[in-house]
């Protein structure tokens, strides 16, 4: 991906220097159990509900840590690698401010950026308190994505899905669940809560950012380097609900998926790709047995 001498979004805030302490060990242990059940690392667990009620801002963890959170200044200093991939996200999300405020301008909408906040480890948010094992996340009660950058070594590492065009679709996901909270969509599903379709309707909001992350690909495309778009792919395949469940617990429980399967991620975001229109890509119209 072409990226460098680009402009940087000026959305990005710099946590890196900041740690978040709470008290009691028992919040650090159900943090660490999220960590393991949301995103694209850990295994399913059965607190599903919880988790993606967490992630819609309808429940806050810290109130089960026994203390506030607490934030500390410290003197961390990123090395230079890290440097430039803080320096990648800000163009990135600049990227993404681009297109999706004339997507809108195209609907007749008027497109509100998030603020991205890069982190290390844990950090306080209006969801409650960010892990950095959850893996990226966005949070629709401060309309904030946040990000450890030392996901990107485990997504090449453990998930094998390496490059730098698979780091911006991952970002570009979760501009798309800001996107779906700008348009009332993710209310609409939270508003489903506790009701027997929740969880496929969680898969459909999903989905459907992953088909917004290739809209966003689709104007992207004369900063794209040969193979970014396998790249892509090859991160939508490896973060699918029964990969994930595959690796972690040895099989596959399709009634515990939260994201979707490979198959659906890669295809929503190729439909997003050759589509590039925001309106093509209503998941909540298609049977969930057809999607």
């Amino acid at each position: 991906m072409k990226w460098k001498g680009r402009r940087a979004s000026t959305n990005v805030e710099d946590a890196r220097n900041r740690r978040v302490s709470s008290g009691g060990a028992g919040g650090t242990a159900i943090l660490g159990l999220v960590g393991k059940t949301f995103g694209v690392k850990g295994i399913i667990v059965v607190i599903v509900l919880a988790l993606i009620g967490w992630k819609m801002g309808l429940i806050d963890p810290s109130m089960l840590t026994g203390g506030a959170p607490q934030v500390q200044e410290t003197n961390y200093q990123p090395s230079a690698d890290e440097q430039e991939q803080f320096q990648f996200v800000q163009v990135v999300l600049a990227d993404t401010e681009d297109i999706w405020t004339a997507e809108f301008q195209r609907i007749g909408q008027q497109y509100q950026p998030p603020t991205l906040v890069v982190f290390k480890s844990r950090y306080p948010t209006a969801c409650g308190v960010g892990d950095a094992r959850m893996g990226p996340f966005y949070c629709p009660a401060d309309r904030k994505i946040y990000i450890d950058l030392s996901f990107y070594d485990e997504l090449a590492q453990t998930f094998q899905a390496p490059g730098d065009f698979a780091q911006a679709y991952v970002i570009a996901h979760e501009v798309g669940h800001h996107i779906q909270t700008l348009l009332g969509i993710s209310q609409q599903v939270a508003e489903a809560r506790g009701r027997p379709e929740y969880n496929q309707l969680s898969v459909k909001l999903e989905l459907q950012a992953d088909f917004l992350a290739g809209v966003w690909a689709n104007h992207n495309r004369h900063y794209l380097d040969q193979g970014d778009i396998e790249e892509a792919m090859r991160a939508a395949n490896q973060i699918g609900d029964d990969a994930i469940q595959q690796r972690t617990q040895g099989k596959v429980v399709p009634h515990a998926f939260t994201h979707g399967t490979s198959e659906q991620r890669m295809r929503w975001f190729n439909r997003g790709l050759q589509s590039g229109r925001i309106e093509d890509g209503d998941t909540f119209e298609v049977p969930y047995d057809q999607l």
